[in-house]
């Protein structure tokens, strides 16, 4: 186990390093003077004074591969650079910004966890009953429907409408925003918080929890007909147990590797979510930046995507073991 640990975190190097350096050598492809931009912003024309002194600032004159050199030198330091549009250090800008996105994604996964578990559960145990039927019309509803559109469908019906109708205070929720950023053991919304983080957690969620569903079901389903659970039905067990101590941590492998790529990539991909509500997380920055073009705020926010998304699925790898001890990782062939 620790040898596969550790070959797996040596995987991150690698890794990190080709989807940075991609990113990186992209920028200098795409079209439009980088100096430019720095200094104008697009669709002006800047002084040509002042787009050579942003060129020679941030090194944009040197060439290519010296930038890339000290890109590189740099960000072993974890010294992620400035923004090209605010001078702000992008370390101080990851550090507003992440919290934001991980909580926002812990919601977003616990909800996936409780809801798709549960009805994936439920509908695969009571097969073609009406709760089954209801089970996978909703689940392929909210699968289809995007995030942008039930995000706003969510805005009004639990914001909006019940503001204009004048509904007790405590049933409206907020449309956008972050709130008071109130939050105990760093993740548990404390005040009004909850009012602002209902709705962008349940609308990022809704995907992830119908597919976390459906699969869940199918692999419950699978797991039903297995020869070990005919054994103890053999044996006198009863249903709930049968389902609860064999079925469930068997069927939940290939679901809890579904959740676990969920969670590191909702922290940088809830762009439309994060932008929706106006929730000023990872995502959102991301895409304010490649509008701009800020490469060192694009860069640093992906490199902490890249290492989330990497260190998750080694977490979830090594969940094989305990919901199905058949499975002994670094021992012989991997998994």
């Amino acid at each position: 186990m620790p040898s596969y640990i550790l070959r797996r975190l040596l995987l991150l190097i690698p890794t990190i390093f080709f989807a940075l350096s991609f990113l990186f050598l992209l920028f200098f492809v795409l079209p439009g003077d980088p100096a430019q931009l720095i200094a104008g912003g697009a669709g002006r024309t800047p002084d040509p004074g002042v787009v050579a002194r942003a060129a020679d600032r941030y090194g944009l004159n040197d060439p290519i591969l010296v930038q890339f050199g000290n890109f590189w030198r740099r960000t072993v330091q974890w010294d992620l650079g400035e923004s090209f549009i605010n001078d702000r250090s992008v370390n101080d800008i990851l550090g507003e910004k992440a919290p934001r996105s991980i909580r926002l994604a812990i919601w977003a996964v616990i909800l996936e966890v409780i809801i798709g578990i549960s009805v994936g559960l439920v509908s695969a145990i009571r097969r073609y009953s009406l709760s089954d039927k209801l089970a996978t019309v909703g689940t392929a509803a909210a699968a289809a429907v995007p995030a942008f559109v039930l995000g706003f469908i969510f805005q009004y019906a639990f914001a909006v409408y019940p503001q204009k109708h004048d509904w007790p205070n405590w049933i409206q929720l907020k449309t956008s925003r972050l709130g008071p950023d109130s939050w105990a053991f760093f993740f548990i919304p404390t005040a009004d918080q909850w009012r602002y983080l209902i709705l962008p957690a349940f609308t990022l969620a809704a995907v992830s929890t119908a597919l976390a569903a459906r699969m869940m079901r199918g692999s419950m389903l699978e797991v039903m007909r297995a020869d070990y659970m005919r054994t103890a039905r053999s044996k006198g067990l009863s249903e709930r147990a049968i389902v609860m101590r064999h079925g469930l941590r068997n069927a939940l492998i290939p679901v809890i590797t579904l959740i676990g790529i969920d969670f590191a990539t909702v922290i940088g991909s809830a762009v439309l979510t994060e932008t929706v509500f106006s929730w000023p997380g990872i995502g959102s920055q991301i895409a304010d930046s490649i509008r701009s073009r800020d490469l060192p705020v694009i860069l640093g926010l992906t490199l902490v995507v890249v290492i989330a998304y990497s260190i998750v699925n080694l977490l979830v790898d090594l969940s094989y073991a305990w919901f199905d001890p058949r499975i002994r990782l670094g021992q012989g062939a991997e998994v």
